[in-house]
């Protein structure tokens, strides 16, 4: 395709305020070791610089931005700071390394949020940015709510820290209210001004589009947050800026392989599921059912992908349902090393189609269980839940699992977060060679290791008594599955799941030939 080079820069800077600005989003709360966390997985995908917070918050605030500032990443911390000494004074205490300087730029915020007046918020202004620079400071003034500023006193507002010392100023579409038109008006003017970013919210969905319209009009540097998360709509998803870039434009940002782990690690400690359809990080991004899209991707990964999988660190997937065709359920049959014939696949179809016209998505397990049917095969299970019992009162859930193994019957506990959390651990006790109760998937040399990939609950009928659907993705090196189980009972949906996937993966490495380990015994 012929481009149309966007900026004349090699590279584009990203500022990360997922941990600040992010954390506003409602029902969101992270520890300081969690902002250490994910500070961590941005600073190894190469984020320039990361809004570790906003210090004048509470005494526990700035204790996980003093972490995240001495935890020697190579990304500039930052924290953010409004127009008064004091939120200064204590991104100081903190240690960070800047600080981004919020002051009111349009009427609306100047006149009734703060009850002040332009040239007062002018002197202001200069007055915090000489004393952040003063004491070292690297300082970033956002003119808040600039969208819907009086342009020529925005240009003088900005204008003013920058004379005063500030290293860069901001355009802050504060409630995602501008359109790309208006986003490059004004970061035209201000980009004469000096260096400038861009800070956009998604409100009328145009977040990235008055990115691009930002950067083609002058600024060099991004704000956003990881799979778009912030009040309201959101924050622009610097996953998708820093894609989009490097796709349609040859721009530089971060590394892109990791931004799916990223993106997990923040879905994780934040609560936020990763929507399906989401662009990038989403469950369906590089999924594939329909028979002619199956069948074209089988033949050439770019026919229905704009850019291979392994960019942002995922794998394609071929989901079987009733669109499913003969090439996708062959492929996925190969994927688990089991071989049809023309018949057999026919039939295996058919019914991976009639499981699809009842609603049902169709698991590996599913798949793999109708097979073996068609196929008229008998499978010896290796793991097979024999009991379960699971208390979450108190501070402390706690479950039981009794599990076959092999020839023989294994006890276990395990504690968690919640009683789901619990039966997994419960789950990983009794697979250690030891059988202990600790849960420490390491322990032992014979420990069963593997990583939950994805767990996913649907209630399937109304009411206290609701029916639930646990599907659960497990992977144990570079194989993995994916297994449903329904029932009243989530706790006991959720291990019959995790302990059917489990018995699906060590089945297949014993008929592999590797090496035994803490299940994978007795009945060979």
């Amino acid at each position: 395709m012929t481009r149309t080079p966007l900026t004349d820069l090699n590279e584009v800077q990203l500022l990360d305020t997922t941990l600040r600005d992010g954390e506003q989003m409602p029902g969101v709360s992270l520890t300081p070791a969690e902002k250490v966390d994910v500070a961590r997985e941005l600073d190894a995908a190469g984020m320039h610089l990361i809004e570790a917070g906003s210090a004048c918050t509470s005494e526990g605030e700035r204790e996980a931005i003093r972490r995240v500032a001495g935890a020697g990443l190579d990304a500039t911390v930052t924290s953010f700071a409004r127009g008064v000494k004091r939120d200064v004074d204590h991104a100081l205490d903190c240690g960070v390394d800047g600080i981004n300087l919020v002051v009111p730029a349009s009427d609306k915020h100047v006149e009734t949020k703060v009850g002040s007046t332009r040239d007062e918020v002018v002197d202001t202004t200069v007055e915090l940015v000489e004393y952040a620079a003063d004491h070292g400071l690297w300082v970033e003034v956002l003119g808040e709510d600039g969208s819907r500023a009086d342009l020529d006193y925005l240009e003088r507002l900005l204008g003013a820290g920058l004379d005063a010392g500030a290293d860069r100023i901001c355009y802050c579409d504060t409630v995602g209210a501008a359109d790309p038109e208006r986003t490059a008006e004004v970061v035209s003017r201000l980009v004469d001004l000096g260096p400038t970013s861009l800070h956009t919210h998604d409100d009328l969905g145009f977040g990235v589009a008055n990115v691009h319209a930002g950067l083609k009009a002058g600024a060099d540097t991004v704000h956003g947050t990881v799979m778009g998360v912030g009040e309201r709509a959101g924050n622009v998803a610097l996953e998708e800026v820093a894609v989009a870039l490097a796709r349609s434009y040859d721009v530089d940002t971060v590394e892109l392989a990791r931004l799916y782990r990223l993106c997990r690690v923040v879905s994780e400690v934040t609560g936020v599921a990763l929507p399906p359809n989401k662009a990038v990080c989403g469950a369906n991004a590089f999924a594939h059912e329909s028979g002619i899209h199956t069948d074209g991707t089988l033949k050439d990964g770019t026919m229905y992908e704009p850019y291979p999988p392994e960019t942002v660190g995922r794998e394609r997937r071929l989901v079987l349902g009733k669109h499913a065709g003969r090439a996708g359920v062959k492929a996925a049959l190969a994927e688990h090393d089991v071989a049809v014939d023309a018949d057999e696949l026919s039939a295996v179809v058919s019914r991976v189609k009639e499981l699809g016209d009842r609603g049902k998505r169709v698991t590996d397990a599913d798949l793999l269980a109708i097979t073996e049917d068609v196929q008229g095969r008998e499978r010896d299970r290796r793991v097979e839940l024999v009991d379960l019992s699971a208390t979450s009162g108190g501070n402390l859930p706690t479950a039981s699992v009794r599990l076959r193994v092999g020839d023989e019957e294994r006890v276990a506990s395990g504690t968690g977060a919640g009683p789901v959390d619990a039966g997994l651990e419960a789950v990983r006790a009794a697979l250690a060679d030891d059988g202990g109760t600790d849960g420490d998937e390491s322990e032992g040399p014979g420990g069963v290791s593997f990583d939950l990939d994805s767990y996913h609950v649907d209630a399937i009928t109304g009411g206290t008594d609701a029916v639930v659907t646990v599907e659960v993705d497990l992977s144990r090196g570079d194989r993995s599955v994916s297994v449903s189980s329904t029932d009243a009972d989530i706790t006991r949906a959720s291990v019959v799941a995790m302990v059917d996937g489990l018995d699906r993966l060590l089945s297949a490495a014993a008929e592999e030939g590797a090496a035994p380990d803490a299940a994978s015994l007795a009945d060979d």
